[in-house]
């Protein structure tokens, strides 16, 4: 089968429509539920290590069964995985959204992960399917408006419905999207070639134990200390072991879990790298910038959500023109624009202060979006360009698989950075002050503080602290700056996949 073919469908915009559905319903529940926690943790009875459960259940789930993906499309067909993971998903959802004790919640949200986490890589095999050849660069525009808008609105969207209404609603919604979902992949999505491959149980056992390691070293590494813990310490041990046990056993069987096949593409393998990288830059942002905004300069919730909202509408600007250009400009191109962007807005932020008008947060917001789109959309289809169709499905889920790792790492390392310079910072700051290095002489001190030694200390170490905050911040943003420009040359590895157009 060529690289070049596709099926023809009726109502292709309909079918676009609910595939994209599908994906911002997944996307969305990756973020949706955090800034409901504290809500969830009082009615749930929980304590705070165990509300935290309730997120890294759902990525532990999501990332493990992520792999299988592939193998259940050939074995079962696409549509049919298709449909049952929706008709999964949205029944977790509703039973998370009913659940009356945490054990019943972080259950409930392990079959929620573990039924959403073939839909984003399925979704984005069908839209690469159903349409020919020259016009996957806008259906990976399409596309990626709901893997990249999802987890902006994702917050801005669980806020509204928790403060409006009560943090069920954060899971309940799915229920009409998962419901007109269902029914229209089921009346319009074509199904796809089987193939008949044994499964490699030991395989995935091993593989889904290093995933599962390595997700659980990122989500509880800040609540248990990193590597003073015997905890995560454990999980290190036992993902070593796991990933030396995989490819020991891939080499020597028949039938290995993943295929090789699919890593001898030098587009696809190129294209893991740098999604990696770019799920770093995705969401690390993200969880920076809203307690950047609280903790520091005081802006309130609400005000927090509006001020982030540009940064979605340069994403869907930037996708919008590049659906339009992947047929006229070489995606390599398209890439590297994206990264001058993304590393111009980083630049940027590095010049931040201890209070930023929320005009120049928009602004740098935007340009990073703008960039990300750039960079999102052109590796998507490139990533695939060169390879075979009916890897499509395997290669997707490892794809997405890779930029999940990504994203999850990127939070872990902005956040272990941050904690450790604000102390380092603060050490440094406090070495050097002394009261005529603060600028204030005992003249200036209101005569109700000057036999109050512990209040005037208590001031300073206040803006000592928020000083030496605002310095990890600014540590942060350049981290993720030459993290940028370290993947450039990775451009250079890609081939242009206008070359094959011919196969």
């Amino acid at each position: 089968m060529s690289a070049s073919t596709h099926r023809e469908v009726p109502y292709r915009g309909l079918l676009t429509l609910a595939i994209m559905l599908a994906t911002i319903m997944q996307v969305l529940d990756t973020t949706i539920a955090n800034v409901a926690l504290p809500h969830m943790q009082g009615s749930l009875s929980a304590t705070q290590d165990q509300i935290f459960w309730v997120l890294t259940s759902y990525i532990v789930a999501s990332a493990i069964m992520t792999l299988p993906t592939g193998w259940l499309a050939g074995r079962f067909g696409r549509k049919r995985v298709f449909t049952v993971a929706i008709a999964g998903f949205t029944l977790a959802s509703l039973l998370c959204g009913i659940a009356t004790s945490i054990e019943q919640m972080v259950l409930f949200r392990i079959l929620q992960g573990c039924f959403g986490a073939c839909m984003v890589p399925l979704a984005q095999a069908t839209m690469l399917d159903v349409n020919p050849r020259e016009k996957h660069g806008s259906a990976m525009a399409l596309w990626g408006m709901g893997v990249m808008i999802g987890p902006i609105l994702g917050p801005m969207l669980g806020g509204y419905l928790t403060d409006n209404y009560n943090w069920r609603w954060v899971f309940l919604i799915n229920l009409p999207l998962g419901i007109i979902t269902y029914f229209a992949l089921l009346a319009l999505m074509p199904d796809s070639e089987r193939e008949e491959r044994p499964f490699d149980k030991f395989g995935f056992v091993s593989l889904s134990l290093v995933i599962g390691c390595i997700q659980l070293v990122l989500d509880r590494g800040e609540q248990a200390d990193w590597f003073s813990s015997l905890e995560i310490l454990g999980y290190c041990c036992l993902g070593a072991s796991a990933m030396w046990m995989y490819v020991v056993h891939s080499r020597h069987t028949a039938h290995p879990f993943l295929t090789a096949a699919i890593f001898t593409d030098r587009n696809l393998v190129t294209s893991l790298f740098f999604i990696f990288f770019t799920g770093i830059i995705l969401l690390a942002t993200m969880a920076l910038l809203p307690p950047y905004m609280q903790n520091l300069m005081g802006y309130p919730v609400l005000d927090v959500g509006f001020i982030m909202a540009p940064r979605g509408i340069g994403t869907m600007t930037s996708m919008m023109i590049v659906g339009r250009l992947s047929n006229r400009v070489d995606p390599r191109v398209l890439i590297f624009t994206g990264l001058f962007f993304t590393v111009s807005s980083l630049f940027f932020m590095t010049r931040f202060g201890t209070f930023v008008p929320s005009s120049t947060l928009m602004w740098t917001g935007m340009l990073q979006g703008f960039g990300l789109g750039f960079i999102f959309i052109p590796l998507s289809t490139i990533a695939y360009a060169t390879l075979e169709p009916r890897y499509r499905a395997e290669a997707a889920s490892v794809f997405s698989l890779t930029r999940n790792m990504g994203s999850s790492i990127g939070i872990s390392l902005v956040m272990a950075v941050l904690g450790n310079r604000v102390a380092t910072n603060h050490a440094y700051l406090t070495e050097n002050i002394t009261s005529l290095s603060l600028g204030l002489g005992w003249h200036q001190i209101p005569e109700t503080m000057l036999n109050n030694a512990a209040g005037i200390i208590a001031i300073a170490d206040m803006e000592i602290t928020r000083q030496a905050a605002t310095i990890a911040y600014i540590d942060d943003f350049k981290l993720m700056m030459w993290i940028v420009l370290a993947s450039a040359p990775l451009v250079l590895l890609l081939k242009n996949p206008r070359r094959n157009l011919a196969r």
